[in-house]
């Protein structure tokens, strides 16, 4: 009997390594990053709701639900994206759990199906100051849960990428970017100001803009080594519409350009209201958006010096640095509204 409960605790732990991996843990640290990062960039700004600036129970909890959530949310997009992509991963990475066989797609479709569930419906908890008790945030009214509708809105905008019932606009070009870059740039952003502010204000809009505008060029960087797969089943991406050279220098620029609204944001007004558009720190914000720009045109020159390594390579260092710059970022937005 001991010898069969040990074997069943190794056989679900090693089940649940599998679908962890199913996940791609990995991409889930941007996510998370970016919510707790929106949350306290909402904390520090002028925009606080809370007169006193407290780090309530309510605002611990509602950064971490907040965060937890994104990065299930996150997780779901990527099954999901799997389960689409099947047939073109068994040709591009066919050791990933659905392509090899090591997760059945019907295992796969209600992975999926659980994720988004728990990534959408504790959010409709997430309500800012004045409501702090549980029972307040569950029977606020509808307008105060802004939170959940982002959420919400990210998540259609994951079927809409990869689901073709919703469009799938993974097979048009700059349009797959772009329903990339609005949930998991602009969105992602603004969903982690909203569990500590209102979101009915220009500047979580305009941080959440820069990121947009970092992934609709960026994303493209791992689309060149799936050019094969993607285009046998009728994607479009950016590399195969305009080749691999052209493709490069239409995503270079996007690297670095996007990171030089953050100290212009920090010196504008604010056409809606006093003080700047940004309202951190000015010299921190101003060598944030420097610091990032540097390294963004470091990575351009990566890529342009080269481009066909980007078709040769599955994992080309444009795509890492993509991954670490925003987390950079998302750090470097938090220090310079708390300092």
């Amino acid at each position: 009997m001991g010898g069969i409960a040990v074997s069943t605790v190794r056989s679900f732990a090693s089940r649940a390594r599998l679908y962890f991996a199913f996940t791609r843990p990995f991409t889930l640290l941007p996510p998370t990053f970016g919510v707790v990062s929106g949350a306290l960039t909402a904390f520090g700004s002028a925009h606080n709701p809370d007169p006193a600036r407290r780090f309530s129970a309510s605002v611990l909890m509602m950064i971490a639900l907040g965060s937890m959530t994104a990065a299930l949310l996150n997780a779901a997009s990527n099954v999901i994206n799997q389960y689409h992509d099947l047939e073109i991963d068994r040709r591009n990475k066919p050791q990933r759990p659905l392509a090899s066989g090591a997760i059945s797609t019907v295992a796969g479709v209600r992975f999926a199906a659980l994720l988004y569930v728990l990534a959408l419906v504790p959010t409709w908890l997430v309500v800012v100051y004045p409501s702090t008790t549980l029972w307040e945030k569950a029977t606020a009214p509808p307008g105060d849960h802004q939170c959940f509708f982002i959420y919400l809105a990210g998540l259609i905008f994951t079927l809409v990428y990869s689901d073709p019932a919703w469009g799938r606009s993974k097979r048009y070009g700059i349009w797959a970017n772009l329903t990339i870059a609005v949930p998991r740039g602009c969105l992602l952003k603004v969903a982690g100001w909203s569990t500590v502010g209102s979101v009915l204000l220009l500047e979580p809009w305009y941080i959440g803009s820069i990121f947009l505008l970092f992934l609709l060029g960026a994303t493209s960087s791992k689309d060149f080594s799936d050019m094969e797969g993607d285009m046998a089943h009728g994607c479009l991406t950016l590399p195969i519409r305009l080749g691999v050279e052209r493709a490069a220098r239409f995503i270079a620029p996007f690297f670095c350009l996007p990171w030089l609204l953050i100290p212009l944001g920090a010196w504008l007004p604010d056409p809606f209201g006093a003080g700047p558009v940004l309202t951190g720190d000015r010299t921190l914000l101003t060598l944030l958006g420097l610091a990032l720009f540097g390294w963004g045109a470091w990575t351009a020159r990566l890529i342009l010096r080269d481009p066909a390594a980007l078709a040769r390579s599955e994992n080309h260092p444009s795509w890492t640095h993509m991954y670490l710059m925003m987390m950079f970022a998302q750090i470097g937005f938090a220090i310079a509204y708390l300092a």
